[in-house]
């Protein structure tokens, strides 16, 4: 995951620097590893950060049984796991409905857009989005945060298990 962080700075920065603009996420999502029309590298970061999740709940899981953060502490976790919950379907909802409408549009217009290379101005019309990798970023996050909010409620296993 680290290796495509840098990697996806880089070539924004370098297109940036070369253009004065630039999309979000769409040097990561338009390079394919480790031949053409494998897989995506916003793929593979999907994976690994819902594979990565899993397996820090798993690793880590002792962290917070039996009665380690109980009362204020708890209520205030699940309540803001349960905004980035909402926030993030909230987000994969819009994005997905926009990627629909632009291909529909395209549709419509004569012509099938090229799926990989749309692209959203919001919030900033400085700094569009890629609708597919801001999917998939958003799809991540729901499900982690999800996840997690799971995790909070459901009846805790004591250390001894």
């Amino acid at each position: 995951m680290a290796s495509s962080l840098v990697f996806g700075v880089y070539v924004t920065m370098t297109e940036w620097i070369e253009n004065g603009t630039y999309v979000m996420g769409e040097a990561i999502h338009n390079t394919t590893i480790p031949f053409e029309n494998f897989a995506r590298v916003t793929t593979w970061i999907f994976f690994s950060t819902i594979i990565g999740w899993y397996c820090v709940t798993r690793i880590g899981w002792r962290r917070t049984a039996g009665d380690k953060i109980i009362g204020t502490k708890m209520a205030l976790l699940q309540l803001m796991l349960l905004g980035f919950s909402i926030i993030s379907l909230y987000e994969v909802l819009y994005n997905f409905t926009v990627l629909n409408a632009q291909i529909t549009a395209g549709i419509i217009g004569g012509a099938v857009p090229d799926i990989d290379k749309l692209s959203v101005a919001y919030p900033d019309p400085d700094r569009p989005w890629n609708l597919v990798f801001a999917t998939k970023v958003f799809l991540a996050s729901f499900i982690i945060t999800t996840h997690g909010f799971y995790l909070s409620v459901k009846p805790r296993k004591s250390l001894d298990e």
